[in-house]
């Protein structure tokens, strides 16, 4: 697909039913991103039933290069690109992080369009979301040091995960964009503001944020709520950026409630076969050792799995693996 103005775009559209676009966060690989368990999971549980179309913003991903300074013009410009494929129909519309303040700007832009809209983890100034001198630090890291930037960023996005996927997520940013690049788009995150805009937002809009998320901070979304009329503020527990990481069952219900969608039954289909498996023995009241023992894995990785396990129930100990355990064999 192709900008106006001859942009390259690539985007991705997965199941069937009225289109919901999803506009992501700083930077994506719509390949990369299918291939990561645990953001995959998200995107399948966000769709049932929907068409889940995302894209790759210009110089990220499986799109071209940036070839100008980024900005929020260009970003509505490659959002207006892939609404154009959708037809005429009113669409849902989701924003994640800095994808949330450009479907905000979008929506204000065109609202006869968007049939309702979700923002997740946005803000309306981004000079506010850190001091300035924390920015210039991440920024200047990242131009650097790509490696250890993306490292940074990663432990503010995804305090949550654990150290295999931490660093699956490191590598994962490092594949998706060059250093000029991350550089580039996260300063015009910082410098983006909506403020004028919101007032002329007119879908019914859910603002959605985790409570102790450092990269985007609770009064933003109290702020972007307040400047949206009517909107709907709701605050989760937590402290993720990342969507996918952390309880993102938890997001995912309150997106899909808002959407007017079915809410997926946090259950069974939620583990992976060998995931079930783990959490039996966890439920026996087997160690790592013992878990690593009985199905033939390292220690290592029988610890990887708990902790998994641990994030996708949204849960906070063995015992209450245990005890969700014990709930599904009841059902």
């Amino acid at each position: 697909m192709t900008t106006h103005a001859g942009t390259k775009v690539a985007f991705s559209s997965w199941g069937s039913g009225r289109p919901i676009v999803y506009v992501t966060g700083w930077l994506s690989h719509l390949e990369l991103s299918w291939q990561l368990r645990q953001e995959r999971a998200f995107y399948e549980s966000l769709a049932r039933d929907v068409r889940l179309v995302r894209y790759d913003r210009a110089g990220c991903g499986l799109s071209a290069p940036l070839t100008q300074p980024p900005s929020l013009a260009l970003e509505l410009e490659q959002l207006s690109a892939v609404v154009g494929t959708l037809g005429e129909d009113p669409f849902d519309l989701v924003g994640t992080s800095m994808g949330a303040v450009v479907a905000a700007a979008w929506a204000a832009e065109h609202p006869q369009r968007v049939r309702r809209l979700v923002l997740y983890g946005g803000w309306v100034r981004g000079a506010d979301v850190a001091e300035p001198g924390a920015q210039q630090n991440i920024l200047g890291l990242i131009q650097s040091h790509w490696g250890l930037g993306s490292d940074v960023l990663t432990d503010l996005f995804a305090p949550d995960a654990d150290a295999a996927t931490r660093l699956e997520f490191g590598r994962y940013q490092r594949a998706s964009s060059t250093a000029e690049t991350a550089r580039a788009l996260l300063a015009l995150s910082y410098s983006l503001d909506i403020g004028e805009q919101l007032a002329q937002v007119r879908a019914p809009t859910l603002v959605v944020r985790r409570e102790r998320d450092r990269a985007a901070p609770v009064a933003q979304a109290r702020l972007l709520a307040a400047g949206i009329p009517g909107a709907e503020l709701v605050v989760l527990p937590g402290r993720s950026h990342l969507p996918y990481i952390g309880d993102s069952h938890a997001l995912v219900t309150a997106m899909r409630r808002f959407l007017g969608l079915r809410v997926p039954r946090r259950g069974a289909t939620d583990l992976t076969p060998r995931q079930r498996e783990v959490a039996a023995l966890v439920s026996d009241g087997c160690t790592n050792k013992t878990i690593a023992s009985r199905l033939g894995i390292t220690e290592r990785s029988a610890e990887g799995h708990v902790e998994r396990i641990r994030q996708r129930l949204g849960v906070g100990s063995r015992a209450q693996i245990a005890a969700w355990y014990a709930g599904e064999k009841l059902r």
